[in-house]
């Protein structure tokens, strides 16, 4: 998969994944709790390659706690999740160089510009120099970005931030997207344009799993799971999830 050339559809809409055996994520019971908040209650799910996953709920459903759990950012107090192919708690160290993960808040450098904290992140994640010139080109011109490379984060509108984060993610070409409300507080059309560049990535054969309070972005997804209380009340594609609503 290259992640730095980009296909961008017109519309934005996600076609359905070709299943494949094993899946990318499988989680059996997985729970977490804080305090006596159940954050995540015994939650079983199963997301296969190249799939865009859509976790829908309103806030504190458990959607973040979920995602930072397959990210291997926290760990679960019981079950087990296992992320392409390898257990979250007992081999984490294979998990995390084939994963990216974009949290909810904007957490590149301000004082550097879009093109260094580009760089920046590809040469912690050890992405080789001339890599990384290429794949920083091609991200770049792909969400356009391009004509502000020498502008600094700070500078950035809400959506131009939430974009060069994820072309920082992408900068080491990660098989599985962790994306955790990547659209909140964003303007309707850098929305549009953040779910154009995913459906880029899935075209190009990138697992994408992305939390959201937005009916309108799930049906963007080949499949949703509604999560509420910390549990998965439905799962099933966007035409069955949207039937259940009167």
């Amino acid at each position: 998969m290259a992640a730095a050339r980009l296909s961008l559809p017109s519309d934005g809409a996600a076609t359905p994944p070709v299943t494949d055996i094993p899946p990318v994520v499988a989680t059996h019971e997985l729970t977490r709790r804080f305090g006596d908040v159940v954050a995540v209650d015994a939650v079983d799910l199963v997301v296969q390659r190249g799939a865009v996953f859509g976790l829908l709920g309103p806030d504190g459903a458990g959607k973040s706690t979920l995602i930072r759990m397959l990210a291997t950012v926290l760990l679960p107090d019981s079950g087990e999740a296992t992320v392409l192919g390898h257990s979250t708690t007992r081999e984490p160290g294979a998990i995390t160089g084939r994963i990216g993960y974009m949290s909810q808040r904007f957490s590149m450098y301000p004082d550097l510009t879009v093109a260094e904290n580009l760089d920046f992140f590809a040469t912690v994640r050890g992405v080789p120099k001339k890599v990384r010139r290429e794949r920083s080109a091609g991200l770049l011109s792909g969400m356009g970005l391009a004509e502000f490379s020498g502008r600094q984060a700070r500078h950035l509108s809400g959506g131009m931030k939430q974009k060069l984060m994820l072309a920082t993610t992408l900068m080491h070409e990660p098989e599985l997207l962790l994306l955790d409300e990547p659209t909140t507080g964003v303007d309707p059309v850098s929305r549009r344009e953040f779910w154009r560049v995913l459906a880029g990535l899935h075209r190009a054969g990138t697992t994408v799993i992305v939390a959201t309070p937005y009916m309108d972005e799930a049906e963007r997804c080949s499949a949703i799971a509604f999560l509420d209380g910390g549990q998965i009340r439905q799962q099933g594609t966007p035409e069955e999830i949207t039937a259940l609503v009167p």
